[in-house]
């Protein structure tokens, strides 16, 4: 067994309290079996399509010889640099898995014009890109594929030798994709997107990126047998039982990366749990944090905290009240899906579905359509316009005080959502903010790049508890890019997206504060001044 939790507080009083009932309910083993009745009459339709992930690591071997023969392929004709256009879980595994391999991947999981723009002109006549969609109507792989196509052609580079997709069989991508002669990998369609690190939406562009794919799937099959046991030491079953068990609920979950050697292991938990078991009002929300982080010292009594370590150190040695988790990346990856659907069970809900994400994006497609003109601005401070739903703003009139008014709808058990629509890797500072917020709030804060949460913790902040508010942040990009045969721009694209957002956001009575960048390479720092 190569994943261990150690528990104490009030997880360790779950863990006593449920892991019997776990166990003698056979809930492990019938999650192995794929017996889709474990979640309730409601879920079974959903559940009976989106159990295949138990054996991935099983399942998809096939595949790894098809993708090595295709990246000794690539590296014959010069391709040193993969490219990944993908959203919500065709990105965030592969992301993990590169960077815990050391193996370099770019990640466009994005419509910022500008990081569109840096990904084309990196090393283009040497790149080959994977489109990945399981659905293959995403609007944002839709996009990249157009913008690269166009691309290749005009270096003189036949696209069909350079582009690489992955999408669920029959897919509308799958069809036109294979009628235009593009090399297609099918996934397993009874997995789920944010299940799908070990199919063929984790393993390809890894594979093709130099990652040793057989090596993750052997960490995760070296841990399957044990995660099938109905026993009491079943990691699974103990890690589910403690985040989503506690008495009252811990509903904040804390991930803090201790000494692993798993390097971003915390964004693709995020999208785990909080698309899983954001909805009905229920939900267990993630928040990624630093070793440091503000939260940490408040001692918050909603706020469970998992440290990922390293080395092993039994109950004794773990901080009080907090849980720790040690393991392979494979293995842990299986683990936690194990572990969020046992959540699921006990929170009692679907943990395959995610019926509020839709939403955005139907805003998002009428807002492209009627492209209406920007409202006016509250008022502007420097280069940073100030735009909020109704009825908080009072007379707030500088950046601080706005950002007051929006801290002052937080409850006692609420959090504070940051969004990003901005340019991650020409500013990739902001992700400072979250720390200044969550000083100031004294709460629980989240902080997502735009649109990638939309397809990751989106789902949790409309369908979870209606306990959060959410600073956007938006920019005006200096050069815009048109995407081939669409009549808008990605710069149109991303602000539909954050508008689209917000207006459902506003629906569902959720406060939302957006600043908007005018000038963003001054702006991030007026921001961050302003915050402090």
């Amino acid at each position: 067994m190569s994943v261990k939790v150690a528990v104490t507080g009030a997880a360790a009083e779950a863990v006593a309290r449920l892991v019997p009932t776990l166990v003698s309910d056979l809930v492990a083993s019938s999650i192995t079996g794929q017996d889709p009745a474990l979640w309730g009459a409601d879920a079974e339709a959903e559940s009976a399509k989106r159990l295949g992930w138990t054996e991935s690591a099983s399942v998809s071997r096939p595949l790894v010889p098809e993708i090595f023969a295709l990246r000794d392929k690539l590296h014959a004709a010069g391709v040193n640099h993969i490219v990944l256009g993908g959203m919500g879980g065709s990105s965030l595994a592969p992301e993990v898995i590169t960077r815990t391999y050391g193996v370099e991947l770019t990640v466009l999981d994005t419509t910022d014009p500008g990081q569109v723009l840096a990904a084309l002109n990196d090393r283009l006549e040497t790149t080959a890109v994977v489109i990945s969609s399981k659905s293959g109507g995403t609007v944002e792989t839709d996009s990249q594929k157009r913008v690269y196509e166009k691309a290749f052609r005009e270096i003189g580079v036949d696209p069909l030798e350079r582009i690489i997709v992955v999408t669920d069989p029959g897919s509308p991508l799958d069809i036109s994709a294979r009628a235009d002669g593009y090399r297609v990998f099918n996934a397993d369609p009874n997995v789920g997107g944010r299940y799908s690190a070990l199919t063929a939406f984790g393993l390809v562009p890894s594979g093709l990126a130099g990652v040793d794919i057989i090596a993750l799937l052997d960490e995760a099959q070296a841990e399957a047998l044990e995660l099938a046991q109905d026993s009491a030491d079943n990691p699974a079953l103990v890690l589910g039982a403690a985040i989503a068990g506690t008495s009252p609920l811990k509903d904040k979950l804390g991930i803090v990366a201790d000494g692993t050697h798993i390097v971003g292991f915390g964004d693709w938990v995020e999208q785990l749990i909080a698309e899983s078991t954001g909805k009905l009002g229920k939900g267990i929300l993630p928040v990624v944090l630093g070793k440091n982080a503000p939260e940490l010292s408040e001692n918050l009594p909603d706020l469970q905290v998992i440290r990922l370590v390293g080395s092993w150190a039994d109950e004794k040695h773990v901080v009080d009240g907090e849980i720790e988790i040690t393991g392979t990346l494979g293995g842990q990856m299986l683990t936690w899906e194990y572990a969020t659907a046992i959540a699921g069970r006990l929170l009692g809900i679907n943990p395959f579905d995610q019926p509020d994400v839709e939403s955005a994006k139907i805003a998002t497609r009428a807002l492209l359509d009627s492209r209406p003109a920007a409202t006016e601005p509250v008022f502007t401070e420097d280069s940073i316009e100030v735009r909020a739903t109704e009825g908080f703003l009072g007379d707030a009139s500088d950046i601080h005080s706005a950002v007051d008014a929006l801290l002052g709808q937080l409850g006692p058990d609420g959090y504070v959502s940051i969004q990003a629509y901005v340019d991650r890797v020409a500013h990739p500072q902001l992700a400072e903010l979250r720390d200044l917020i969550a000083a100031r709030s004294g709460r629980p804060v989240t902080f997502g790049w735009g649109p990638r949460f939309l397809h990751s913790t989106g789902q949790f902040h409309k369908g979870g508890p209606a306990v959060g508010v959410f600073l956007q942040l938006t920019a005006v990009a200096p050069v815009d890019l048109e995407i081939p045969d669409r009549p808008f721009t990605f710069g149109q694209l991303i602000q539909s997206q954050a508008a689209g957002d917000a207006s459902v956001l506003a629906d569902h009575g959720r406060p939302v504060l957006t600043l908007t960048l005018t000038d963003p390479a001054s702006g991030v720092a007026v921001l961050a001044g302003a915050l402090r």
